[in-house]
């Protein structure tokens, strides 16, 4: 169970939010003040710390230095979004302005924890393969991985904005948070945005934040990313779904320095480094001119591309096996091995999924085991003489090909885990490539 510490001066919302809490199968402990709080209870034993940002005594911030490595949750009862903001930039998870609805509250709450869970998880990972793969979590060792580790290693020390391109599910991300790692800035924040997962009537005030009364539905004020990344790294993740009048905001920030809030006339300085990627071609957007070229320029200072899985034919073995020994310990079962049967099918396969496809195939395999070993049906890989080589087809092509061949015979679900993608953007391709689904298909 989830332990949680509240530390709130008003009774009557300390006592509710307690309840609201417990109700949700949550163990609670509460305090008036930081000094209650640390004359009574270790912050380390908790999973969260729910702080009022102004408290009797010391403020609620300072809790946020007092109990390192726990996430805290700003409340704040004050039309004060900056004080919210430098919270989070003190290292505060996030915040949450009274008065809040239960229903946000507990969200808030669940998503902090999968995150808190998420990040120890990670950094006992990290810690497993500082050694072998200095560059924080990166695997492989054929020439292309070699040239983005080095790459990476020559970038990181910079400002400069890097562009990093590759097939969905080849590790942009990663290769984002190692640049970040590894640069001056690791100790400010890294926040990532997925362009094509908000809605293009929100991507302007998700990233530059509105004033109260902006736009229908603004009741309160709200920091954007740039806001909160001030001082950091912001990774914009499949850049190339930006809408224009958004990449005219953004360039403005990377020119300037500056940006303004929807709604609001107060131009504000921002310092952030900016790391995009995508799996389209910018270039030919230009030319379509549904990509901005001065962006496109600011963005590609450094172009950083990364390989597919299939093109990494000496690092699939060992990748897989890491991937394994990672999966295995997450999950809390013993070390497992592949088949000589399961490692042929993994090198004969051809990803078009990349490194997500093979890790969701090598999680899926973990869980339905029984035994000491992985065999090949547990993979759930399905190589048929249908299966077009890499090179005879483009990406799309392939896709088309792939989801027609198989569409009758798996659902939806099953169709975006064997391509590495979710079921909304498998929606979204079938939608730009003309590709009806099969009646029945769920």
């Amino acid at each position: 169970m989830n332990k949680i510490l509240i530390i709130e001066d008003e009774a009557v919302i300390r006592s509710a939010v307690k309840k609201l809490l417990e109700r949700n199968s949550y163990a609670v402990d509460t305090a008036e003040s930081v000094e209650e709080a640390l004359d009574s209870y270790d912050p380390g034993n908790y999973q969260l710390l729910i702080v009022d940002i102004r408290l009797p005594g010391k403020p609620g911030t300072d809790m946020i230095t007092l109990a390192t490595g726990i996430p805290v949750l700003i409340m704040t009862s004050y039309a004060s979004v900056r004080s919210a903001v430098d919270a989070m930039k003190q290292g505060a998870a996030d915040y949450i302005a009274k008065p809040f609805d239960h229903e946000e509250l507990l969200l808030v709450i669940k998503r902090l924890l999968r995150q808190h869970r998420d990040a120890r998880t990670t950094q006992a990972l990290k810690s497993d393969l500082a050694q072998t793969y200095p560059i924080t979590g990166m695997i492989g060792s054929c020439p292309a991985m070699l040239k983005v580790c080095n790459e990476i290693e020559k970038v990181s020390p910079t400002d400069a904005s890097v562009l990093i391109l590759g097939e969905s599910g080849t590790g942009k991300e990663l290769v984002a948070r190692a640049i970040h790692e590894q640069s001056v800035r690791s100790k400010a924040p890294f926040i990532t945005v997925n362009c094509a997962a908000i809605p293009e009537s929100l991507v302007e005030s998700e990233l530059f934040g509105h004033t109260r009364g902006a736009f229908t539905g603004a009741e309160k004020e709200r920091a954007g990313v740039i806001q909160v990344a001030d001082g950091g790294t912001l990774f914009l993740d499949e850049i190339g779904e930006l809408p224009i009048g958004a990449q005219a905001r953004l360039l403005r920030v990377l020119q300037d320095g500056e940006m303004r809030k929807i709604g609001s006339d107060h131009l504000q300085q921002v310092d952030i480094r900016l790391l995009a990627a995508t799996n389209r071609n910018l270039k030919q957007m230009v030319q379509e001119n549904s990509f901005r070229s001065d962006l496109y320029f600011r963005l590609q200072v450094v172009e950083i591309n990364l390989p597919a899985l299939r093109d990494r034919e000496t690092d699939i073995l060992s990748l897989s096996r890491e991937l394994l020994k990672q999966t295995c310990k997450q999950l809390n079962r013993p070390l497992l091995t592949l088949t000589d049967e399961a490692l042929n099918t993994i090198c004969s396969y051809h990803w078009p999924g990349n490194v997500r496809e093979l890790k969701n195939a090598i999680e899926r395999a973990v869980i339905l085991a029984d035994g000491n070993e992985i065999s090949t049906n547990l993979l759930g890989i399905d190589i048929d003489n249908s299966q077009p080589e890499a090179t005879d087809l483009s990406l799309e092509d392939y896709f088309k090909q792939y989801v027609l061949t198989h569409q009758a015979r798996m659902t939806e679900t099953e169709l975006a885990k064997k391509l590495g993608i979710s079921r909304k953007t498998l929606w979204e391709r079938r939608q730009k490539l003309g590709i009806p689904r099969t009646a029945g298909a769920t």
